[in-house]
C-alpha cells in the first residue's frame, strides 16, 4: 500500500487543529502558533506565522539567515522577553499553556521548554556543578536525587562513560562536541517536553557534529523537538517535518511546511524548490 504524504503553501492564518497528518499517521499537536510576529522596534524578524508542531517529533526550520528562524524559535519560550524593543503578536500554545499570557510562569515554562545555542555555553564550573545548579535553582536538593539525575542524563546524552570518573573537572576544558552534549543533558535534567535547538551543530568539527546529530535523531518519540539549520542534508536526515522560512518585503515568511519527503522531493512552492535544489538562498 502507498501512502501520500503533502506539504501545505502556509497562509497568514490557520485553524486550530487536534492533530498534524503525515499521510497515514497523525500525532497531536504540542505546539501552535496562530499570526504569530516578532518586532525588533520598528523593524519585523517576522510575520504572521501560524504553525503546527505535532508531539513527540522532530521539526526542523530551514531557510536562509535573517528570515526569522531563529527569532521564532526564542519566542517559544519566552527568551524574545530579555530582548530590549523586542514585542511579540500573536498566538502561542505548548500544550495547555498559553505561552504569551501575562501571568503565564516563564520560569515554569522555561524548565518544560529547554533551549541548545549554537555555541556551546556551559557555566564555568565543573561538569557536575553544570548540572546540578539548574536542579537546585528549580528546588531540587536531595543529594540522592540530583546523583541520580547526574547519571542518567550524562548516559542519555553518551557523555557518562567519558566523563563519570572526572565529574568534579572544568566543563570548559571538554571538546565542543562534549560541551554541546552536556548543555543538553543540562537541559533534559529538568525533564522538559519541548526542546529547542537553534543551530547546534555549526560549530562543531564534522565528526562531533555527527554525535550531536545522532543524539538529536534518539530524542524522537520521547521529546518534541524544533530545530533550526542551515544544513539541508542534516534537515533531511533527522527531520519528520520541515518549515521553510523566507524573507519577503523586509520580513520572515513561513513559506511551506510539511512532511520531510513532501517539502524537499514536491515542494508546492517556486520559492521553496528552488532553495532545496540549491538555487535560491
Amino acid at each position: 500500500m502507498t501512502t501520500t504524504v503533502s506539504s501545505r503553501i502556509v497562509s497568514s492564518r490557520g485553524v486550530p487543529s487536534a492533530a498534524v497528518s503525515d499521510g497515514a499517521l497523525a500525532r497531536p499537536v504540542e505546539i501552535r502558533t496562530r499570526s504569530l510576529s516578532l518586532i525588533y522596534g520598528r523593524k519585523p524578524a517576522f510575520l504572521d506565522v501560524s504553525l503546527d508542531v505535532p508531539r513527540h517529533g522532530i521539526t526542523a526550520l530551514i531557510g536562509p539567515s535573517g528570515c526569522g528562524k531563529s527569532s521564532f524559535l526564542a519566542s517559544l519560550n519566552r527568551l524574545s522577553d530579555l530582548l530590549p524593543g523586542c514585542r511579540v503578536e500573536g498566538e502561542i500554545h505548548i500544550g495547555e499553556i498559553d505561552v504569551l499570557d501575562p501571568a503565564t510562569d516563564v520560569v515554569a515554562l522555561r524548565r518544560r521548554v529547554g533551549m541548545i545555542f549554537q555555541k556551546p555555553n556551559p557555566f564555568p564550573l565543573s561538569i557536575r556543578r553544570n548540572i546540578e545548579l539548574p536542579l537546585k535553582e528549580h528546588g531540587i536538593r536531595q543529594r540522592a536525587e540530583i546523583d541520580a539525575i547526574v547519571e542518567r542524563t550524562l548516559t542519555e546524552v553518551g557523555l557518562w562513560p567519558e566523563v563519570s570518573d572526572r565529574l568534579g573537572s572544568p566543563a570548559l576544558a571538554l571538546s565542543g562536541g562534549q560541551q554541546q552534549r552536556l548543555c543538553l543533558a543540562r537541559a533534559l535534567a529538568l525533564t522538559p517536553e519541548v526542546i529547542l535547538l537553534d543551530e547546534p551543530c555549526s560549530a562543531l568539527d564534522p565528526i562531533s557534529s555527527g554525535v550531536v546529530e545522532d543524539l538529536i535523531a534518539s530524542l524522537r518519540g520521547r521529546y518534541t523537538v524544533v530545530i533550526v539549520t542551515h544544513n539541508l542534508a542534516q534537515a533531511r536526515r533527522i527531520a519528520d517535518r520541515v518549515a521553510f522560512f523566507w524573507l519577503r518585503d523586509g520580513a520572515g515568511r513561513l513559506i511551506e511546511e510539511g512532511p520531510v519527503d513532501a517539502v524537499f522531493d514536491h515542494p508546492r512552492d517556486e520559492l521553496t524548490a528552488a532553495y532545496v535544489r540549491g538555487a535560491r538562498g
